[in-house]
């Protein structure tokens, strides 16, 4: 993947800055990076972060170590960030990732709504470099990403999967919150009041083994992927979330013991719900006045980088993949549609 090693690089560059600026918003250079590496753009990767980094905020200090007996308490508390930066930095160095990911993953993964799901997403970006390569600037980024979950863990209301919808039709039936205005945290505290929530969340097909759930988290990806490009303009940038956390958890799960999968596949529906809830439009867009794809889908994840923008590269990563497994041509229209309403870096 990453031959010359502007990866690691990039991600010794970026551990100097701390995973979040400007208040809350996360720092999404470490999973831009990794998608442009992996998909054959690392000559782009120091000039975006040259443009990048200027907005980036430095790591935050830490106020008190977290420890075995003492994490339940530090979990969710942003004030600990940079406590959980120190302990998952020490780690993955003291332990083999994959241990502290099968220890850490189930504890992690209720609060998948973490800093609006990224914690999980940058989680997802690291397993999947690491799994092409192992070696510090990797493990180190791993740290980061479960320090920044553990740090912004937060639960949704969410009841396991057991109806018979498949996820287009899951997604279609998850309800609005009704006051969408403000943040997301603001939308996502309306869930619990949210009559139809629970049966919109038990409405999808549950996953009954390991291979199952891979499989459905896959159909997850792509029926959000599909679903983007006519809500996205509920919120281009916060839409995007419904097919790159479900993609992330799809992709942490070969690192993953095989009993873990069924708990994935159900938190990322639950976190995928979530999002959609909080920023789908009451109308979708009328099909006339979207795009259509080119035939190239290494020229749309060009028109990407091209873009700049973190969220836009982000997507088309992951629309990249859906299309690659299912073909569908609007995998790739969604993409221009990003391009369309996320202002360029």
């Amino acid at each position: 993947m990453d031959n010359d090693g502007t990866l690691d690089e990039a991600y010794e560059r970026l551990h100097r800055t701390g995973p979040e600026f400007e208040g809350w918003l996360s720092n999404h250079g470490p999973m831009a990076v990794e998608s442009m590496v992996r998909r054959g753009h690392a000559r782009q990767v120091h000039r975006w972060l040259d443009l990048y980094t200027r907005r980036l905020d430095d790591l935050p200090r830490g106020l008190s170590p977290v420890t075995d007996d003492t994490w339940r308490t530090a979990l969710g508390d942003p004030h600990r960030l940079g406590d959980w930066l120190a302990f998952f930095a020490r780690e993955v160095t003291e332990q083999p990732w994959r241990t502290v990911l099968e220890t850490w993953w189930p504890r992690l993964l209720p609060g998948i709504a973490a800093g609006a799901t990224h914690g999980v997403i940058r989680t997802g970006h690291a397993v999947h470099a690491l799994l092409d390569h192992e070696d510090g600037p990797r493990l180190a980024e791993l740290g980061q990403a479960l320090g920044y979950w553990a740090g912004r863990w937060q639960p949704v209301p969410a009841a396991g999967p057991s109806g018979s919808a498949d996820a287009m039709s899951a997604l279609a039936g998850v309800p609005r919150v009704p006051d969408q205005s403000a943040g997301i945290n603001h939308r996502l505290d309306q869930l619990t009041g949210l009559t139809d929530w629970p049966t919109a969340l038990a409405a999808l097909r549950p996953a009954t083994d390991a291979e199952q759930a891979r499989d459905r988290l896959a159909d997850l990806t792509t029926a959000a992927v599909l679903r983007y490009l006519t809500t996205a303009h509920g919120s281009a940038v916060m839409l995007v979330h419904t097919a790159t956390a479900p993609m992330a958890v799809l992709r942490t799960l070969p690192a993953l013991p095989r009993p873990q999968w069924v708990m994935s596949y159900d938190a990322a529906w639950a976190a995928s719900a979530a999002v959609t809830a909080a920023y789908t439009p009451a109308a979708p867009a009328p099909r006339h006045s979207l795009p259509t794809a080119p035939e190239s889908a290494a020229e749309v994840f060009a028109l990407a980088v091209r873009h700049g923008d973190e969220h836009v590269v982000k997507l088309a990563d992951t629309s990249l993949e859906v299309h690659q497994r299912t073909g569908a041509p609007d995998a790739l229209a969604a993409v221009l549609r990003a391009t369309e309403l996320i202002d360029e870096l």
